[in-house]
């Protein structure tokens, strides 16, 4: 009889953490004739006057520059402008290698993005299917597919919510039956020892937070060709908001490839300890 898999799941940002920069710049904005900063800009600006939240601040102006400029907005037209996205090195033959070594120690490897992008452009790149589920920001939809209104606006504190989901296995937006019911520790689908979040910056604090003092580990990666970039993964090192820190390179040898591999020993190890009990 074929052992039970021990479920793990591993849960990203998507921008700077999977991908340099934000998914919004690789096409979407310079098809507004706008420059990246002059956008984000804006962003701050309108957040600011209007006493927003900043996510909502910029799917509004995404909507608002694109009417403007004549951009289309359709759920099609947002998966085109994710294809565009450039990933870091590694990533697209780093889901495989992670599965098929949790595979290996009978632990079965789920990956979550929870990301405060738009879902509709991670769900234009070639690692979509690579996902369990993809918590993002997204959009309503008309019944011509045009965006018309934010569905889900995630910022730096709603992720921890999709921790949760995961944690729970509520994993559909819409349902909250089980997210705000107590769940037994025991009967929970993913631990959080069982779990890793990596991220890149001061907006993934709250989820490497709580990852890491429930028991998982939390990875701040960073853009080895950005200045400044190390640096502040160091100080979330320093401030013990992070269980390490590794250059964005996901290749097999690297950093980030032999930690994530050593957590899943981890997990590995303690389901045996748990077995004898």
């Amino acid at each position: 009889m074929a052992k039970k898999l021990v479920n793990m799941a591993i849960a990203y940002d998507f921008d700077g953490t999977l991908a340099p920069g934000n998914m919004q710049e690789y096409d979407f904005i310079p098809k507004l004739r706008m420059k990246s900063k002059g956008f984000w800009d804006e962003v701050s600006c309108y957040a600011r006057e209007q006493n927003a939240d900043q996510i909502l601040a910029y799917m509004y102006l995404m909507l608002k520059k694109a009417e403007s400029a004549e951009v289309q907005v359709r759920k099609s037209d947002f998966h085109k402008y994710g294809e565009q996205i450039q990933l870091f090195l590694g990533v697209a033959e780093w889901f495989q290698r992670i599965n098929e070594y949790g595979r290996a120690k009978n632990i079965r490897v789920e990956h979550y993005i929870v990301s405060s992008g738009l879902r509709e452009m991670v769900e234009g790149t070639s690692i979509v299917k690579e996902f369990k589920a993809i918590y993002a920001s997204g959009f309503m939809y008309d019944h011509h597919g045009v965006a018309r209104w934010p569905a889900l606006a995630i910022n730096y504190t709603t992720k921890t919510q999709y921790l949760f989901r995961i944690n729970k296995g509520s994993l559909e937006v819409y349902d909250n039956s089980v997210i705000n019911r107590y769940v037994l520790p025991e009967e929970r689908p993913v631990p959080f020892e069982n779990m890793i979040f990596i991220g890149d910056g001061e907006t993934d604090i709250p989820c490497m937070r709580l990852v890491k003092e429930q028991g998982g580990h939390s990875i701040s990666v960073y853009n080895s060709n950005k200045n400044g970039a190390k640096k502040a993964a160091e100080q979330l090192l320093f401030d013990k908001r992070v269980t390490l820190i590794a250059p964005a390179d996901y290749r097999e040898g690297k950093i980030i490839d032999l930690a994530v591999k050593a957590m899943v020993d981890k997990v590995e190890a303690r389901s045996k300890i748990f077995g004898l009990i």
